[in-house]
């Protein structure tokens, strides 16, 4: 007996599997338990890392408290009426900041080296940014939740009915998804995580204040209105504000989604692609990705 078939039948006897091929793709609901696993995994570090739940938690509630008791009499008359009109800009503006956040979280694990420690792991292609997304989603849903428990207690009442309350969440929601696939994009191509804040703030910043989010466009200079019209944080906010207070409904919610739905069309497959090529052949170990 030679010494590599000696080696190989040791290696057989300790490792049983060894010999066995890998299965050529994981199923679709191994898939979803592993986009599951993954989203935990983003959540359960929060606890690991308390400073987290400034983003998602204490953030909103200062950019609230700020905006409604610092400009609030100045913009709206006072207080509780602007908090009245300002509460759901403010919501759609934490939720596109949110998208940073998964950026710059994706950023993070590449440069920390977890995408390389799944490639050993027969694990779906779409679970781990899949899983990022889903956290990210959750975190959302409560700080839209939370913003308006809070703008509840300062004085925000709902002008419409509890089901037009969850078409403003599912709205915010579905818009955030669709242009965090452009965040995605941009942390896929950017270096490390400092350069995808430094963009993301560069972007964001100016389509958000540009839009009347926070004032009426009514207010703004003949040449702003015209790009506050076409603003698509300008068309959320208004659909939520719709479905939430008062006012047109219909338009902005259609505008909206089309929107989203042309984000989505044109950043996902982007994403994706780019994600693959950063995550799939950014090394040159062996990948075990379905």
């Amino acid at each position: 007996m030679t010494t590599v078939s000696t080696v190989m039948d040791s290696t057989v006897l300790d490792y049983p599997d060894a010999g066995r091929p890998l299965t050529s793709r994981v199923g679709p609901i191994e898939g979803l338990r592993q986009t599951f696993s993954l989203a935990w995994r983003t959540l359960v570090q929060i606890k690991h890392n308390p400073a987290e739940v400034i983003d998602f938690s204490v953030q909103p509630v200062m950019f609230l408290l700020l905006f409604t008791y610092v400009f609030g009499g100045a913009i709206g008359g006072s207080p509780k009426a602007y908090l009245m009109f300002a509460l759901p800009g403010i919501i759609v503006q934490n939720s596109l900041f949110t998208t940073l956040n998964t950026a710059t979280g994706l950023s993070t694990d590449l440069e920390k080296g977890f995408f390389d420690r799944l490639r050993s792991l027969p694990i779906a292609r779409f679970a781990p940014l899949s899983g990022r997304l889903l956290a990210d989603v959750a975190k959302q849903t409560w700080a839209v939740a939370l913003l308006l428990g809070i703008g509840y207690i300062l004085g925000f009442r709902v002008g419409t009915n509890p089901l037009a309350v969850l078409a403003a969440f599912a709205l915010v929601l579905v818009s955030t998804l669709a242009i965090a696939w452009a965040m995605v994009l941009v942390a896929m191509l950017a270096a490390n995580p400092e350069k995808v804040q430094i963009f993301g703030f560069v972007v964001l910043f100016p389509i958000t204040f540009t839009s009347d989010a926070f004032v009426r466009t009514a207010s703004m200079p003949g040449w702003l209105q015209a790009w506050s019209k076409a603003n698509p944080v300008s068309l959320i906010a208004d659909a939520v504000r719709g479905l939430m207070v008062s006012g047109p409904v219909g338009r902005p919610t259609v505008e909206a989604v089309a929107y989203a739905v042309a984000f989505t069309v044109v950043f996902a497959p982007l994403a994706v692609r780019a994600f693959k090529r950063r995550v799939l052949q950014g090394s040159a170990r062996p990948v075990c990705l379905q």
